[in-house]
C-alpha cells in the first residue's frame, strides 16, 4: 500500500514537472505583448516603401523616455527618403532628445527644406540656439552670421512660397498666432509665405540675441506684411524688452488699424514691465 502511494506520488510529480516544461515552452514559443509591439514597429521602420518607414518613425515619439526610441529616430534621420528624415527630425524633438542634438544640427544643412524646418523646430523645442539661425534666415531673408549651415540654408529658402506649402504640408510648428488664424490660413492657400515668416518672427521671441530683437523691431515697423508685423509686435511682447518703446513709437500713426492698436498694446505692455523692474522707494522712517 505504502508503494502505491509513493508510486502515486512520484506520478503527480512526473506530471507536475512536464506540465511546467509545457506551459514554459509556450511561453517561449509566444512572446508578451512588448516584444510583439517592438517586433511590429522594427517591421515598419524596416519596410521598403517610405511612407510606411514615415508612419513608423511618427509613431517612435509616442515613447517618451525609450532610449530604443531615440535610437530609431536617430537612424531613420539619415534615411535615403527626405520624408522619412522630415518625420525622424520631428519625432526627436516631440521624444526630448538632448541626445539627439548633433545629428539635429547637421541636418539644418539636409538637402531638402522640410528637413531643415523640422530640424529647426526640434532644436528649439529642446532649447538649442541653433534653430534661431534659421528661424532669422526665414523671417528677414538674410543670414544672422556667415555660418555655414546658416548661408548654406538661404540658398535653399530663396522661394518663401516653397517654404510655406513645406511649413503647411509638414506641419512644422508653424502655426497662426495672435488671432490671425483665418487670415493665415487664406494666406496659405495663396502660397504665401507669410504665416511661415511669422511663426519665425515667433520662435524669435525667446532668442536672447540682440541681432533677433532688432530684426523684430524692423519687422514690426517696415515689414511688407501685416501678419508678420504683428507677429513681429506679439514677439516683442514676450521679449519684455522696453528698450524697443521708443522705436515702436513710429507705428502708433501707422495707416493699418491693427498694427497701430497691436503697437499701443505692446508699448503699455513694455511700460508695465519697466515699472515692474524699477526698484521700490523705500518706505519713509518712522517718527
Amino acid at each position: 500500500m505504502a508503494f502505491r502511494t509513493q508510486a502515486h506520488a512520484r506520478l503527480v510529480v512526473v506530471v507536475l514537472l512536464v506540465t511546467l516544461s509545457s506551459v514554459r515552452a509556450q511561453a517561449q514559443a509566444q512572446p508578451g505583448p512588448r516584444q510583439q509591439a517592438w517586433a511590429v514597429l522594427n517591421s515598419g521602420l524596416a519596410e521598403a516603401k517610405p511612407n510606411k518607414r514615415t508612419e513608423a518613425v511618427k509613431a517612435l515619439s509616442l515613447l517618451l523616455g525609450e532610449r530604443s526610441a531615440v535610437k530609431f529616430a536617430i537612424h531613420a534621420l539619415h534615411d535615403e527618403n527626405a520624408t522619412v528624415r522630415t518625420a525622424a527630425a520631428a519625432t526627436l524633438g516631440q521624444l526630448r532628445a538632448n541626445s539627439a542634438i548633433p545629428d539635429l544640427r547637421e541636418a539644418l544643412s539636409d538637402k531638402d527644406v522640410s528637413v531643415v524646418l523640422a530640424a529647426a523646430h526640434s532644436l528649439f523645442l529642446l532649447k538649442d540656439k541653433s534653430a534661431y539661425g534659421i528661424y532669422y534666415a526665414i523671417l528677414m531673408k538674410d543670414k544672422k552670421s556667415s555660418e555655414g549651415p546658416i548661408q548654406a540654408q538661404l540658398d535653399r529658402l530663396e522661394d518663401p512660397k516653397q517654404v510655406a506649402i513645406l511649413g503647411a504640408q509638414e506641419g512644422l510648428g508653424f502655426v497662426p498666432f495672435g488671432g490671425m488664424g483665418v487670415e493665415a490660413y487664406r494666406a496659405i492657400q495663396q502660397k504665401d509665405s507669410a504665416p511661415v515668416r511669422a511663426a519665425a518672427a515667433r520662435f524669435l521671441a525667446l532668442d536672447p540675441d540682440p541681432v533677433s530683437g532688432d530684426a523684430l523691431i524692423q519687422s514690426a515697423l517696415a515689414d511688407s506684411n501685416d501678419v508678420v508685423r504683428m507677429a513681429a509686435l506679439d514677439a516683442l511682447a514676450e521679449r519684455g524688452d522696453p528698450a524697443c518703446i521708443e522705436r515702436l513709437l513710429k507705428n502708433l500713426a501707422d495707416s493699418k488699424p491693427g498694427v497701430r492698436y497691436r503697437t499701443a498694446a505692446v508699448i503699455l505692455h513694455l511700460d508695465d514691465v519697466a515699472k515692474s523692474r524699477r526698484p521700490k522707494a523705500s518706505p519713509p522712517p518712522k517718527r
